[in-house]
């Protein structure tokens, strides 16, 4: 059965066909290998998407979508620009500040490239950096949207290894800010050096008036993370809140969304949820049949033999989620590997919550590698270019993320430091 799952995968991989379709092929065929009843598929499915904390992801995509259409991106573009946007560089830099504070409410790295995306691509190419720099930037400081809390793939990697999504959340922190503020070095080093930048300060607004104009959106992050930090309500009530506090901001304080405009938003939020609730749905049929078949326990014991050391194990992991990430969509790889790979990192002592961020750190560089990154085709698209064009900008901010995966892999404490003062035993 196994054999004929991985073969029927890896061949609609090959025929270009979608990483949803091509899973839920390859567990239909398994099922007919093996002479099971087909009414498992429909079982295992709805089980995989009937459960509380998925029902976050939706309302974190609609959240996103509102602040986009509702001026709540625009003005927390307008307050990082006060800040950071004075020096050479400064509006690169710009860029990953407000992909951080954004990141802090939507959960989702393809929102963020839109929504922040569609105001600072043009304004980039307009201060005269190059589109496909451009585009390359805004793509990797989006990935920060899955990083930063709260993050849908850290729901995801939560409900499928049996790990608290709060504790997931408050450990992302120090990797998320880590990211963050390599990156606005690197861009702001990288502008000097290359001499671009030198007028990005001309239209910043003071300090005192952007932060006022975006007091409410400024408050938005605030209400989520207090929230759930607080114990007023759980991760999966706070994507509600979002929702109802980007729509009131959004419709009665910045009177930026009109009535017509909420079919588009609706329309555009639920074609996002399906898409992310048909992969879910169908890698977590292909996860009960593998482990039903005994390859997690497999695999584990062979990653036992080979990888003698923790130290050890992490580097195998890392490079084989770098690989994986290229090809396969972020949320049906956590979903289908973190039951395998989470059991076998506790027998090494690592612990389950930091291994979940080395899984999305690394996975979220997926997001941003070709041939399948996502968020490279969502800046494409804003930018109006092909991919191919930003591959060679592409590549030293890949370097940089790297570098910042092997300190959060190696340096447990980044990711446990603020978890373990939080969450006290």
């Amino acid at each position: 059965m196994t054999a004929v799952m991985i073969s029927t995968m890896v061949l609609c991989f090959a025929l270009t066909v979608s990483v949803a379709v091509s899973i839920g092929l390859a567990s239909i065929f398994g099922i007919q290998a093996s002479n099971a009843n087909m009414l498992i598929s429909v079982k295992e499915m709805f089980s995989s998407i009937n459960k509380f904390p998925l029902a976050a992801i939706p309302f974190f995509i609609l959240a996103g979508n509102l602040m986009e259409t509702g001026g709540i991106s625009r003005r927390l573009v307008e307050f990082a620009k006060s800040i950071v946007g004075g020096v050479q560089g400064g509006l690169p830099m710009t860029c990953v500040l407000t992909c951080m504070i954004f990141a802090a409410v939507s959960g989702s790295s393809v929102a963020t490239t839109f929504a922040i995306g569609a105001i600072l691509i043009p304004a980039l190419i307009k201060h005269g950096y190059p589109t496909a720099y451009a585009a390359a930037l805004q793509a990797t400081s989006a990935e920060l949207g899955v990083i930063i809390p709260p993050s849908i793939p850290m729901i995801l990697y939560g409900v499928s290894a049996e790990v608290s999504i709060g504790e997931l959340f408050i450990a992302g922190f120090g990797p998320g800010l880590l990211i963050g503020f390599a990156l606005m070095l690197f861009v702001h080093l990288y502008c000097r050096w290359k001499g671009w930048g030198k007028q990005d300060g001309d239209g910043r607004l003071s300090f005192g008036k952007a932060t006022w104009q975006a007091g409410w959106a400024l408050l938005m992050p605030v209400i989520i993370l207090g929230g759930i930090y607080g114990g007023i309500f759980t991760p999966t009530e706070a994507s509600a809140v979002a929702v109802f506090y980007a729509l009131v901001v959004g419709i009665v304080i910045y009177r930026e969304i009109k009535l017509a405009d909420l079919y588009v938003i609706l329309r555009k939020s639920v074609i996002s949820s399906a898409v992310i609730m048909f992969i879910i749905a169908n890698a977590g049929l292909f996860a009960f049949l593998i482990t039903r078949a005994g390859v997690p326990d497999a695999i584990g014991h062979w990653l036992q033999e080979v990888l003698k050391s923790p130290a050890l194990f992490l580097l195998g992991v890392n490079a084989a989620l770098f690989i994986i990430g290229m090809f396969i969509e972020t949320s049906a790889a956590i979903i289908v590997l973190a039951p395998i790979l989470a059991p076998v990192a506790v027998h090494f002592g690592i612990d389950p919550v930091h291994f979940g961020l080395v899984m999305v750190v690394n996975l979220a560089l997926g997001m941003i590698t070709p041939p399948f990154g996502v968020n490279l085709f969502a800046a494409c698209t804003v930018a109006r270019i092909s991919l191919d064009r930003i591959v060679t900008h592409l590549l030293p901010f890949v370097a940089v993320i790297l570098a910042c995966l092997m300190v959060i892999t190696y340096v447990p404490q980044l990711s446990l430091g603020l978890r373990d003062l939080v969450y006290a035993k």
